[in-house]
């Protein structure tokens, strides 16, 4: 199989405080990898160890079928990149930015600026300092610099930070079009699952520093469980009937006003019968199925730990 990247036993430790440890992370060639994990999981100290500016304590990484080093400013231009917030000079434009970002890069296509700043909704801007900028608008110039040199591969952390709905949309399409129609293999980091849901083709599961699972998407969409849900105020007698009356055992109270139901030996409209029968005020009853979201709680509370 043709990985993009590939890391083995990648650790990282800061003084007495190991952050990464041991992570095995694979990226094929192409795809997009959605990169989860609570705040202070590790992700963005991995990301930044894969573009060298964080050295890793011990393991290796394989960029392109290369092994990485501090020497590897090839293999580097061949990356674009977002870490957290993305920083400009901001007495100058936009355009400017992205002028000396080319310069540096040895990139000369004038006329890919203007692709850039059209890709990220961002034309019309030549006269505006970023000083000026919204935290969405630098947000979309960040994306404009990772994506101009045209990369192989895309390395993005939290880039839809400050970005209001339509905007959220906007670069979802656009990160979909690079994966599709320019090959680019992107992998991206959000705390927003539902976009990740909508875009990744696998993704890493990362918490105290440990990568606890790849997966692909596909087969978290075959695996999804089919659930019925009820919002009731009287959960507490709801789940009694369910379990005395029904014979109903697997289920779950969410937030004191949720139970899902995972057993489905009766059909919907007969649970919601004899709920309503014994006095049970139902909110509403829905068959739904498992999300990214859940899939992800479920493996950290499997693990014992509170996302």
């Amino acid at each position: 199989m043709d990985y993009i990247l590939r890391t083995i036993n990648l650790s990282k430790k800061f003084i007495d405080n190991e952050v990464v440890t041991n992570v095995n992370m694979n990226i094929k060639k192409g795809e997009i990898y959605g990169f989860l994990g609570p705040n202070g999981a590790g992700k963005t100290t991995i990301m930044k160890m894969i573009l060298n500016l964080v050295k890793p304590s011990i393991g290796e990484i394989e960029i392109f079928g290369e092994k990485l080093n501090f020497k590897a400013y090839e293999i580097l231009k061949r990356i674009g990149s977002i870490i957290e917030y993305p920083v400009f000079y901001d007495k100058l434009t936009g355009r400017e930015n992205l002028e000396l970002h080319c310069e540096y890069m040895g990139y000369y296509d004038k006329s890919a600026i203007n692709r850039a700043l059209e890709l990220v909704n961002l034309s019309g801007i030549d006269d505006k300092p970023v000083k000026n900028f919204s935290l969405g608008m630098k947000q979309r110039l960040g994306i404009a610099r990772a994506i101009i040199t045209k990369p192989e591969f895309l390395i993005l952390d939290e880039p839809i930070n400050g970005l209001d709905p339509i905007g959220i949309k906007q670069i979802r399409n656009l990160l979909k079009m690079l994966s599709k129609e320019y090959g680019i293999t992107i992998l991206i980091s959000s705390h927003i699952l539902s976009e990740i849901e909508q875009i990744a083709d696998t993704i890493g599961i990362i918490t105290n520093g440990i990568l606890i699972k790849e997966v692909s998407m596909e087969s978290i969409r075959t695996d999804h469980t089919e659930y019925v849900e009820i919002n009731t105020k009287d959960f507490i007698k709801a789940s009694y009937i369910l379990e005395n009356d029904l014979k109903i055992s697997n289920f779950k109270i969410v937030d004191n006003t949720f139970i899902r139901i995972y057993d489905l030996k009766l059909a919907q409209k007969d649970i919601s019968k004899a709920l309503i029968l014994k006095g049970i005020e139902i909110e509403s009853i829905n068959k739904k199925k498992s999300s990214l979201e859940d899939y992800f709680l479920k493996l950290l509370n499997g693990g014992n730990i509170n996302a």
